[in-house]
């Protein structure tokens, strides 16, 4: 199968000429007689999915995951992980043993506990009464449950360095979230192995100049790589560039998305907290910004607005965080690849994507 494409993005760079597919797997690159005007792309990868298509994914079944990953396939995504907001165990537990095999399309990388080891002080919308201080028996019957790939963690809590541990030695990327870390903290955390910041900026410790907090060890510590919403209300514009300006390259674009993407405004669940969805982000009834209604083509459009190349934009959604969690068959496009491809025109709109050797999206 052809593409039908001008450009491939390989390692990074532009490849002129067509690509060609066969068996599932990228066969050839640079083929001529392409027509003008189409790139094909790695297909993207989301680490942070709560919802999408009108799906919860904390109470989501076979069905609903379905559902919810056509939607996602519509939006360029060919792998990413569910994420789970902090909720009881029981409902934790339960949305574990939901999460469907690899193999699925879009591919179910794992899933990601973003708590309950949580700051007080930095819950954002997550429910305080099922926060819960670190406590390995518990995290364990966690991970038995299901295929945990990636667990956000407040490192300056009371214990959570036998939690870290733990969670490394069974193979789980270990993310700083929602914590009110100081900068020594947050050094002894990353010496420890927290290798990624969850949706850096948001839910966490401000950066002062005396006191730069978990953000600015961050973003000056070459070995860590930072998560970003970028959805324009999340983050001002000047942050983004900020961000971009001091860790280009280990800067992962994250949706954040909820029950809501793609589907429209009105009431929806995530976890156990009600949104309303309108003109802007999801939020709760207080007001308290509560994920997003981002897709990931938005989300590299809006980096690509910002002044950061192509290039980059779209290695922030594929090659970056298929890093993070340690997956080199995911986020790329070269001869020998899986043939999870994204095909983009001049203007950044979704001509086709391809999951798995097979064409889903076809404009």
């Amino acid at each position: 199968m052809r593409l039908g494409v001008e450009a491939a993005l390989v390692a990074g760079e532009l490849v002129r000429g067509d690509v060609d597919i066969e068996d599932g797997v990228v066969t050839e690159i640079g083929l001529a007689g392409a027509p003008r005007g189409r790139v094909a792309v790695p297909g993207f990868v989301d680490l942070q999915v709560n919802g999408f298509g009108g799906v919860d994914f904390l109470a989501a079944s076979s069905a609903d995951y379905e559902l919810a990953g056509e939607a996602l396939l519509q939006t360029g995504v060919t792998a990413f992980q569910p994420t789970f907001i902090t909720a009881t165990e029981r409902t934790i537990v339960d949305a574990l043993r939901a999460v469907p095999p690899n193999g699925n399309t879009p591919h179910v990388i794992g899933a990601h506990l973003e708590g309950p080891f949580l700051s007080p002080e930095r819950l954002g919308t997550h429910p305080f009464e099922h926060r819960r201080d670190p406590d390995v028996e518990l995290l364990d019957r966690l991970l038995d449950a299901g295929r945990v790939t990636s667990m956000t963690i407040a490192p300056e809590l009371p214990g959570a360095d036998v939690v870290i541990r733990r969670l490394l030695d069974r193979g789980v990327v270990v993310s700083a979230g929602h914590t009110n870390a100081t900068a020594e903290q947050a050094n002894d955390a990353f010496d420890l192995g927290i290798s990624t910041v969850t949706h850096l900026f948001n839910a966490m410790r401000p950066f002062r100049s005396r006191d730069p907090g978990i953000i600015g060890v961050a973003l000056t510590r070459t070995d860590v790589f930072v998560q970003l919403i970028v959805d324009g209300h999340h983050l001002a514009d000047e942050t983004v560039r900020l961000v971009w300006a001091a860790a280009g390259g280990r800067l992962a674009l994250v949706t954040d998305a909820t029950a809501g993407a793609a589907v429209g405004g009105g009431s929806y669940q995530l976890g156990d907290v009600a949104i309303e969805v309108g003109d802007g982000p999801p939020t709760r009834e207080d007001g308290v910004l509560a994920g997003t209604v981002l897709t990931m083509i938005d989300a590299v459009r809006n980096l690509h607005a910002l002044g950061i190349s192509f290039e980059d934009a779209v290695g922030a959604a594929t090659t970056v965080p298929a890093r993070i969690v340690g997956r080199p068959d995911l986020g790329l496009l070269e001869p020998g690849s899986a043939a999870d491809i994204v095909v983009l025109d001049d203007r950044l709109e979704i001509v086709n994507v391809v999951c798995a050797g097979e064409a889903r999206v076809v404009a």
